[in-house]
């Protein structure tokens, strides 16, 4: 059964600009793992742009928003052996939302120079 799904949309250069400040940005919405893939890349603000328009999905999918307690680097984008992107929570995060019974978790996500996407469906 679906619980809830979310699509966000996100402007590559917004990305590039918050986590090229230093202020903290970027490992406030990061998991270490992910800031070493993204960084491991020839264009990784595009990365960096997917993964935060997939969190964003993902509160969206729960009815949440920034401001619910959740940490955002423990809603974490990683790939498979084949690629394929997976979103997973840990932490305090992960506690949060075990009432919802999330059985599975779909992420899709997509990337231009400029632009960045993702789609997060969850089942119950």
């Amino acid at each position: 059964m679906i619980l809830g799904s979310g699509i966000d949309m996100i402007e590559v250069e917004r990305i590039a600009f918050s986590v090229g400040r230093n202020s903290g940005f970027r490992e406030m919405v990061f998991s270490a793992q992910e800031i070493a893939y993204c960084e491991s890349k020839a264009a990784p603000y595009q990365h960096y742009a997917a993964r935060f328009a997939a969190k964003e999905a993902f509160l969206k999918a729960i009815g949440r928003g920034w401001d619910s307690g959740l940490a955002l680097h423990e809603i974490e984008i990683v790939n498979e052996s084949n690629g394929r992107p997976r979103l997973q929570l840990s932490g305090k995060t992960a506690t949060t939302l075990e009432s919802l019974e999330i059985r599975n978790i779909h992420v899709s996500l997509s990337h231009l120079k400029s632009y960045a996407s993702a789609l997060v469906i969850l089942e119950k």
